[in-house]
């Protein structure tokens, strides 16, 4: 996860959304060595990682 300088987002999410939300961030902090795992990090990574497929997909498109 990038370390860049950090805002902050105040947002809504439904309780579901919080929950599921809740659960991620449980298995990250299972299934890594990094120590405490914030919903934070969390969100950053899923985002991250969903902007590369994006772009592997808006890449993939462009050639044809």
């Amino acid at each position: 996860m990038s370390e860049a300088k950090r805002i902050q987002l105040n947002v809504r999410i439904a309780n579901e959304t919080n929950k599921m939300l809740d659960e991620i961030v449980e298995y990250y902090q299972q299934n890594t060595k990094l120590g405490r795992i914030y919903k934070g990090d969390v969100l950053t990574d899923i985002i991250e990682k969903s902007y590369e497929v994006m772009k592997k997909q808006q890449n993939a498109n462009k050639k044809f």
